[in-house]
């Protein structure tokens, strides 16, 4: 593997959506879809795989850490 190609999301991964500009956990793959959930809760959306990458580890830990701090304002 080329070392700018970037390696497709497992389930249970934060991940990017590019076509919709979200960031998500990546949940399954149904029909050649991948079902992505926001990543504090809600209602899932479908992704065509090629749009779906993973995030860079900065972006990933800036995600973990705004989802704490969230939880954190609402006694969680």
């Amino acid at each position: 593997m080329e070392s700018n190609q970037q390696t497709k999301p497992g389930i249970g991964e934060l991940a990017m959506d590019n076509a919709r500009d979200r960031m998500g956990v990546v949940m399954g793959e149904i029909g050649g879809r991948v079902q992505m959930r926001p990543i504090r809760g809600g209602v899932e959306w479908d992704a065509m795989p090629d749009n779906v990458v993973s995030l860079s580890a900065r972006k990933e830990l800036s995600a973990r850490l705004a989802v704490k701090n969230g939880n954190r304002r609402v006694g969680l």
